[in-house]
């Protein structure tokens, strides 16, 4: 029945593309970029091309706005310097609207709410929480993000021993299972696609931290293509597209 389900879901969103390619004459075309290490929103598919929630979102945005989208990967910590120095024209990679990042690009309406979790081994019992956690410890985070950020201030005030920076949550996450740290603090919802592909190896403890909502990003030059994104993400929104690709990816 699931399988049939998202077979389902797969052809409805085909041919709304169909049909909304149809409608579009000549188009522009803009560079996204993503860091494709943070499933279910930027992830690999079994071909290594870049796929995820954030692909399909972006791509269903493009086709209602009549622009053509060319993707590439880049490191998550180079994603803002590479669109204010207009190499790139979209970040679509899971990214927090923070005020931080907001200073330095602007955002689009925000698409998805998220936050922070700590992540310890599957048979740890004396993490149990941020609370828990003592300077002998070591946790990781993706370079980049408010994880690391919030990681690194633990160890600047002495609560944990190390901030151990990694630049993909993969391999943090197989540095945690393999014992070199302690805890790994990342979005829930990734932390919970982690889980899901390799059961029985990581949990989630404690409560969420930070509360995150993600958004799409250009350069503070170009209102035009922000416009056209909001525009389109609300409409995507209003037709279903957008809560068809949340069941697709389990969100």
């Amino acid at each position: 029945m699931k399988k049939i389900s998202k077979k389902l879901i797969v052809l409805a969103l085909a041919l709304i593309m169909v049909f909304s390619f149809a409608a579009c004459g000549g188009s522009d075309a803009y560079i996204v970029a993503m860091e494709p290490t943070f499933p279910p929103f930027d992830t690999t598919d079994e071909n290594g091309e870049l796929d995820g929630f954030d692909v399909d979102l972006m791509n269903a945005i493009a086709e209602d706005q009549c622009f053509e989208i060319e993707w590439t990967q880049l490191g998550f910590d180079g994603l803002i310097p590479a669109l204010e120095s207009k190499q790139i024209d979209i970040i679509a990679s899971g990214m927090w609207a923070s005020p931080d990042r907001a200073k330095v690009v602007d955002f689009s309406n925000t698409y998805y709410d998220s936050g922070l979790v700590l992540a310890v081994k599957e048979d740890n019992t004396s993490i149990t929480g941020a609370d828990s956690l003592t300077k002998e410890m070591k946790v990781a985070a993706q370079i980049g993000t408010s994880s690391a950020d919030l990681v690194q201030q633990w160890a600047d005030e002495g609560k944990i021993a190390e901030a151990k920076v990694y630049d993909k949550v993969n391999e943090a996450v197989m540095d945690l299972q393999n014992g070199t740290v302690d805890a790994l603090l990342n979005d829930k919802p990734v932390t919970t696609e982690y889980m899901s592909k390799q059961p029985g190896k990581i949990k989630i403890v404690g409560d969420i931290l930070n509360e995150e909502s993600y958004g799409f990003a250009v350069n503070k030059e170009n209102t035009e293509l922000l416009e056209k994104i909001n525009t389109g993400l609300q409409n995507v929104i209003d037709n279903g597209t957008y809560d068809q690709l949340l069941a697709k990816w389990g969100l």
